[in-house]
C-alpha cells in the first residue's frame, strides 16, 4: 500500500529494487552503491514524515500492515493467555483479552483486534466491538483487579459496532458501564492507542492511569469522514476536518489529552512492526513501573482528577479600567 504523500519516494525505491536485483544476478553493482541509496531514501522518508497533515496522519494510522493486538501478545510479552467470553451473551472476537507477562510484570492485556487481511478483518469486525465484547473487557479488568494485576489496554477501533443486533444488546450500556467502572478501578490502567481511536468504542476501554499513543495515531470522537458529513454535509472535506479536530498525538500532547507519544520507526509502524512493537514494549514496563508504587484508593483519585481536569481553560482577566 503506497500513499499518495510517498509518491516522489518511489523512483528511488524503483531504482533500489532494480540494483538489487542485478546484485543477486552478479552483474557487479556495489553494495556501497546500494546503501548510499537506502540511506537517502530513509532521509527523505524522514523528511516527509516530520511534515505530515492531519489526514495524512489518519491514512498512516489504518494502514493495514500495523501491529495488532495478537502480535504485541505474541512478540511483546512473554507469556499470555488469551481468556474468552462475556458470560452474558458471547465471545466478541474484536476484542481480545488475557493474562500477559513481561519479564517478572504480570498485567492483564486487552485491546481490538484488526486482521492483517481482508479475511481476518471480515472475521474481527474490522476491530469494531459488540456489546460483549466490551463485556468482556470489563469481567477481565475486574479479575486483575481481584488479583492485584494491573491493566494493559491497546485501542486501535474507527468505534464501536453501530449495527441494529448490538444497539438492541445494549451497546451504549456496555460502553457507559465501562466508563464508570474503569474510573474506580483499584487497579493501575495503561491505555496505548495502537492505531485509530475512535469514538465511544475507543473510550470503552480507554480510561486510563496513562493514556500513551504511537507517533502516528490518531484519537478522536469522531472519524474526519463523520465530522466533515455532519458540519458540511460533505464527506470529501474529511482532510480539512482532521485538522479541525486536532487528532493527531502531537496536539493531543499539547492539549494534555495524553501523557506521551511512543516513537515509531521511520515510515510509520508499518515499515519495522518489530522496532514498533520493542517501542511499545519498553513503554508499558516504564508506566507500570512509575504506577506500581500507588495504592488503590490513591489511583483513583488521581484518574478522577485526571479526567475531570480535560477541557478547562483560564479564561484571561479582563483589563483593569483607568
Amino acid at each position: 500500500m503506497e500513499f499518495e504523500f510517498e509518491q516522489s519516494l518511489q523512483p528511488l525505491r524503483d531504482q533500489i529494487a532494480q540494483l538489487e536485483t542485478k546484485r543477486l544476478k552478479g552483474d557487479g553493482v556495489a553494495s556501497s552503491t546500494i546503501a548510499t541509496l537506502k540511506r537517502k531514501l530513509e532521509t527523505e522518508t524522514a523528511r516527509i514524515y516530520a511534515h505530515l497533515s492531519p489526514w495524512d496522519t489518519v491514512q498512516v494510522a489504518r494502514h493495514p500492515g500495523r501491529p495488532t493486538i495478537m502480535q504485541y501478545a505474541q512478540k511483546m510479552c512473554d507469556e499470555f493467555i488469551e481468556l474468552h467470553g462475556d458470560r452474558v451473551f458471547g465471545d466478541d472476537k474484536a476484542m481480545v483479552g488475557g493474562f500477559a507477562r513481561i519479564g517478572e510484570q504480570r498485567f492483564m492485556l486487552i485491546g481490538h483486534r484488526k486482521g492483517l487481511t481482508v479475511e481476518e478483518s471480515i472475521e474481527y469486525n474490522f476491530g469494531m466491538a459488540n456489546p460483549e465484547g466490551y463485556r468482556k473487557a470489563l469481567r477481565l479488568m475486574k479479575l486483575a483487579e481481584k488479583w492485584g494485576l494491573p491493566v494493559v489496554t491497546m485501542v486501535d477501533t474507527s468505534g464501536a459496532f453501530p449495527g441494529l443486533e448490538a444497539e438492541a444488546r445494549g451497546q451504549a450500556e456496555a460502553i457507559g458501564r465501562n466508563l464508570m467502572e474503569m474510573a474506580r478501578l483499584e487497579t493501575p490502567i495503561v491505555t496505548i492507542v495502537t492505531g485509530e481511536g475512535g469514538s465511544g468504542g475507543a473510550l470503552g476501554i480507554a480510561v486510563g492511569d496513562r493514556i500513551l499513543m504511537l507517533e502516528y495515531a490518531v484519537y478522536s470522537v469522531i472519524s474526519p469522514e463523520g465530522c466533515a458529513s455532519i458540519l458540511w454535509r460533505d464527506g470529501s472535506k474529511a482532510a480539512e476536518a482532521a485538522k479541525a479536530l486536532r487528532i493527531t498525538s502531537k496536539d493531543l500532547a499539547e492539549l494534555h489529552v495524553i501523557d506521551g507519544i511512543i516513537p515509531e520507526p521511520t515510515g510509520g509502524a508499518h515499515s519495522d512492526v518489530d522496532l514498533t512493537i520493542s517501542n511499545v514494549r519498553s513503554a508499558v514496563i516504564e508506566q507500570l513501573t512509575v504506577l506500581s508504587g500507588m495504592t488503590g484508593p490513591k489511583l483513583v483519585e488521581s484518574r478522577y482528577k485526571k479526567f475531570t481536569a480535560l477541557g478547562r481553560f483560564e479564561q484571561p482577566k479582563p483589563a483593569a479600567k483607568k
